[in-house]
């Protein structure tokens, strides 16, 4: 079957759809490679992967090219699932002998609501998809395809749960798939270097943290690894076809989670004499941070999350306080830039942890931050958790109407439109010091690209400033008058 292999067009700057890290718009335009799609593309020679947010293509396109095509592999995402059945509505009305198949985690948590909701959709597959669909692109009929959910005589099958891959060596580069169908230059990421590439070098994480979505309904919790010598391979052969580039991303889960693999790993990186960047964790020790630093790393993406030490330990953080200045203390004597993640409205949250949380960001003082309001997505113990409590909210919607996130749950104390507000008080705090913001204009004065980038951001962020100032102010106003309201009853 000519399979296409869709990440399909929803909101403008919309990139969560495939992207690894985080499914929703960010405050900043970013679009991340569909690494997932690239490795069964990779498999099957009569294939195309079509990226339609960062390359512009738009839904009337997408639709046309389902013509082309009897096999279209969609990638979906909660915030996008609804407009993407109606795409796949549209490109079987296009085309009607086209199967359609949906991949991603809403497909895994909710295979039978996925379907019911998809009359459009002849099969999903949960988790990984890899083997499955090449499987049935050269003509294994479902029945015997583990990880799929179908429809049968009027009832929804699932098949019994496929085993993760382990071989990931077998699997082929990405970075080949990139070359034969993507043009590098529509992907960006603010804190990465322009043009970049990115790809994995170990599928899973065996880290347990309760609010991420992608090892409880994609990966796994089971680290497998690609054998140095194959990712070196990998890195060489992207130097060689893309020449261009100025980094290359390892989006792993958590790059560096075992020390000896990762000094092995840098050890095959440093003679490519290239500058790459990688997740990390913040219990990796000084010694392994300098084998990095020497092979060419430069940055570092680290999940700070909180500085309340009982809200690490609600989430199961596997780290503390002490563990993240240390480790901070350790990249900044060596030089590596760090990019922060932290997270508001984790479980046992409250104004003050908030404000415990601010005050720790700025004393690590990274290079830059993000700011998520916690995402309680189905399919993960922080979902579980909030809908058990009775916190979410019964028609709350995960994100605006440009894919933007909006909570959907509430504390006592702490409602939606005081998530919202403490974030941009985080930002507001954070950025805006003399230092910080002294530190982002020297840096701007002197590259004329960073100069370019930092005025296209500042307009995205204001923007979204502007928007977030009147949701709070919307929200606000309706709870004020909620009490008048039952009043006057």
């Amino acid at each position: 079957m000519r399979t296409l292999f869709l990440n399909p067009p929803s909101f403008e700057g919309f990139d969560g759809g495939a992207g690894s890290r985080w499914p929703a718009s960010r405050e900043i335009e970013s679009y991340w490679y569909p690494v997932w799609l690239c490795y069964p593309a990779g498999m099957l020679a009569d294939s195309r992967v079509v990226d339609a947010p960062p390359h512009r293509i738009s839904i009337d396109e997408t639709v046309e090219m389902a013509r082309d095509f009897e096999l279209v592999v969609l990638y979906t995402s909660t915030p996008g699932l609804g407009v993407d059945l109606k795409i796949a509505e549209k490109m079987k009305d296009a085309n009607p002998k086209l199967r359609v198949v949906f991949v991603g985690p809403p497909v895994t948590t909710e295979p039978e609501k996925t379907l019911h909701q998809g009359k459009a959709i002849d099969f999903v597959v949960r988790r990984e998809f890899d083997y499955q669909i090449v499987d049935f692109a050269r003509g294994k009929p479902l029945e015997e395809l583990p990880g799929v959910s179908y429809r049968k005589n009027g009832q929804v099958v699932n098949n019994p749960e496929s085993p993760a891959i382990e071989n990931l060596d077998e699997l082929p580069w990405v970075t080949k798939v990139y070359k034969r169908d993507l043009d590098i230059t529509r992907y960006n990421v603010p804190f990465l270097l322009y043009p970049y590439l990115s790809f994995y070098t170990t599928r899973g994480c065996p880290a347990l943290c309760t609010f991420c979505l992608w090892p409880q309904t994609h990966s796994g919790h089971r680290w497998r690894l690609r054998s140095t010598d194959d990712v070196a391979a990998e890195a060489r052969y992207a130097l060689e076809q893309f020449p261009d580039i100025k980094e290359i991303f390892f989006d792993d889960d958590t790059f560096n989670y075992r020390k000896e693999r990762t000094i092995e790993l840098c050890r095959k990186l440093k003679p490519l004499k290239f500058t790459w960047s990688c997740t990390s964790r913040v219990t990796t020790d000084y010694e392994t941070l300098k084998a990095m630093k020497e092979a060419g790393c430069r940055l570092l993406i680290v999940g700070y999350e909180s500085g309340d030490p009982q809200i690490l330990k609600n989430i199961k953080k596997g780290a503390t306080v002490d563990m993240a200045e240390r480790f901070t203390a350790n990249c900044k004597k060596l030089g590596l830039v760090i990019h922060g993640d932290f997270i508001i409205g984790l479980p046992g949250e409250s104004q003050e942890t908030i404000r415990r949380t601010i005050d720790f960001a700025k004393r690590l003082d990274t290079e830059t931050i993000q700011v998520s309001i916690a995402a309680p997505y189905p399919g993960t113990e922080l979902y579980d958790y909030l809908k058990n409590s009775g916190l979410i909210t019964i028609n709350g919607t995960m994100s605006d109407e440009s894919g933007h996130q909006l909570p959907n749950f509430s504390y006592p104390g702490l409602d939606h439109a005081d998530l919202v507000e403490w974030v941009e008080r985080f930002y507001g705090e954070y950025f805006f010091r003399p230092r910080v913001a002294w530190r982002i204009v020297k840096k701007a004065m002197f590259d004329h690209q960073d100069r370019k980038r930092l005025y296209k951001e500042a307009r995205e962020y204001l923007a979204l400033r502007s928007k977030r100032k009147k949701f709070v102010a919307a929200a606000k106003n309706a709870r004020q008058s909620a009490p008048a309201a039952v009043s006057g009853d």
